[in-house]
């Protein structure tokens, strides 16, 4: 829409500083590139005299330069009008005027002919500015007035002429509207001459501007000019589903693109079979399901066998259609399917790591987590100590062992042969194992006692020694027999 020249720094231009009156033209709506400029016309031939002049959102008018002024692409021009006159801009002059005009049938010679009165002055263009500056508030207004009217148009644009004399209101609307009283109520609150004028859904469209689905501008906002209808047949051709939501334009109406590869559509459906004609075999009646135009296959499958579907060329098709009219047997559609095995895809590896989808979301927190971690740890520390501290009193020996992660946990003890459910014997392990061992364990832990102190240990030990291949014979002979109910279960133990 914009030349590259014409960028704005601070809100204002830095390029050519036209604001968008630069002699290619290449800032407004729906220009035209003149390639005849370059070309100097023939000796004796006059210039054409009629110059192209754009108004307000794309309108294009031709008129007469009688006066042979020098007008170039971007000059501002004071033009004729019904009444009064009127301010445009010159986006098109030489003899590409005249291809135009005759593109659209329009007369170079009659009574309608309107006409240039002059290149326009400064006085001009501040009063075609100042009305140019009313059109927003103005359309505001006018709507308000129109719903409390209760009327179903919707004033989409107001258009000023040059010298403000009169405003064009353009509006649409599904059914006739009568609005006598919306005039009068417009030249009371605006004094100033009113024309209404309706326009259809695209024209408004063109006349707005917008993005489209595919993410460009509209196509009637920047060089589509003639409006072809469209119809349903158009998306059904080209094996569109007929959504309405999606085929639907910003205008509401059919899009104008669904024309632009109709034809080549058409052109590749000369090849195909009619889906509605039915081959006839031996096998049975077989029916079109699917058509690819792209790959130039059909799919048919026989009737009462809706399941399966056989892949069939666009030639094999035709070439079975013809013996059918031939009134040749045809043996079954197995001879002429192909095998349509999908080609191995190749999957998009993310290399940078920026294109996840979930890259934005937040991660999920685990400090509770660490928190129960560390609680347990602590946990498990204490009551190693307090353990080891017991067992340091009764004086027993507390092993530890490394575990691959590297936490010291205590070791198993072995469980004895002749266990019993009495709680008691689980407390004289401990010294029962010690005592086993030689008397130098103890001698050793109490080097300054005097020896016959030292022997009356040793004679201690000795009869801890004795008693306990005793005490061991009984546990297992209780093991053998059966349990006495009316024993108490804590009397054997305290004997021992």
């Amino acid at each position: 829409m914009a030349c590259s020249s014409c960028a704005t720094k601070d809100g204002q231009p830095k390029g050519c500083k036209n604001n968008g009156t630069c002699g290619t033209d290449g800032c407004n709506k729906l220009t035209v590139f003149d390639w005849l400029s370059n070309m100097s016309l023939p000796n004796g031939a006059k210039p054409f005299d009629f110059v192209e002049v754009r108004f307000k959102n794309g309108r294009k008018i031709y008129f007469q330069n009688p006066d042979n002024l020098t007008l170039s692409i971007g000059d501002v021009v004071a033009t004729q009008a019904n009444s009064g006159h009127d301010v445009g801009m010159v986006s098109l002059a030489g003899e590409l005027v005249r291809v135009q005009m005759k593109r659209k049938k329009i007369p170079t010679a009659g009574d309608d002919i309107l006409k240039i009165y002059r290149k326009a002055t400064q006085k001009d263009i501040d009063v075609w500015q100042g009305a140019r500056d009313r059109e927003e508030r103005m359309k505001v207004r006018a709507r308000e007035i129109a719903i409390q009217l209760e009327l179903k148009m919707k004033i989409s644009d107001i258009e000023f002429q040059g010298d403000a004399s009169k405003a064009t209101f353009y509006y649409t609307a599904e059914e006739r509207v009568d609005f006598r009283q919306l005039i009068k109520d417009f030249a009371k609150e605006f004094s100033i001459r009113i024309e209404m004028r309706q326009i259809g859904f695209r024209q408004e469209a063109a006349r707005l501007g917008g993005i489209g689905s595919c993410g460009r501008e509209l196509c009637c906002s920047t060089w589509l000019t003639d409006f072809r209808s469209v119809n349903t047949s158009a998306a059904r051709y080209q094996q569109l589903s007929l959504n309405p939501q999606k085929l639907a334009g910003q205008c509401g109406k059919l899009k104008c693109c669904l024309n632009y590869e109709l034809d080549g559509y058409l052109e590749a459906l000369n090849s195909f079979p009619k889906t509605d004609i039915k081959i006839k075999t031996e096998k049975g009646t077989a029916v079109c399901q699917k058509i690819d135009i792209f790959k130039g296959y059909l799919w048919y499958a026989y009737e009462g066998e809706w399941m399966n579907w056989f892949t069939i060329k666009a030639e094999d098709a035709n070439e079975m259609i013809k013996m059918n009219l031939k009134s040749e047997a045809v043996e079954a559609l197995e001879d002429y399917a192909i095998d349509d095995k999908k080609e191995s895809s190749f999957d998009f590896e993310n290399v940078v790591g920026q294109d996840s989808l979930t890259r934005f979301d937040q991660p999920k927190r685990t400090g509770g987590r660490r928190k129960n971690n560390r609680r347990k740890s602590q946990s498990l520390e204490k009551n190693l100590k307090k353990n080891q501290k017991e067992v340091d009193n009764k004086g027993g020996s507390f092993q530890k062992k490394e575990d691959a992660e590297g936490t010291r946990r205590p070791s198993k003890r072995r469980k004895p042969s002749g266990r019993t459910n009495k709680p008691n014997n689980r407390v004289n392990k401990p010294d029962q194992k010690t005592s086993t061992k030689t008397g130098d364990v103890k001698n050793k832990t109490t080097p300054n006692k005097v020896k016959g102190e030292t022997q009356k240990g040793n004679n201690q030990t000795g009869q801890k020694a004795k008693r306990r291949p005793k005490q061991q014979a009984n546990q297992k002979s209780r093991v053998k027999r059966k349990p006495n109910t009316n024993q108490k279960p804590n009397s054997d133990s305290k004997n021992a």
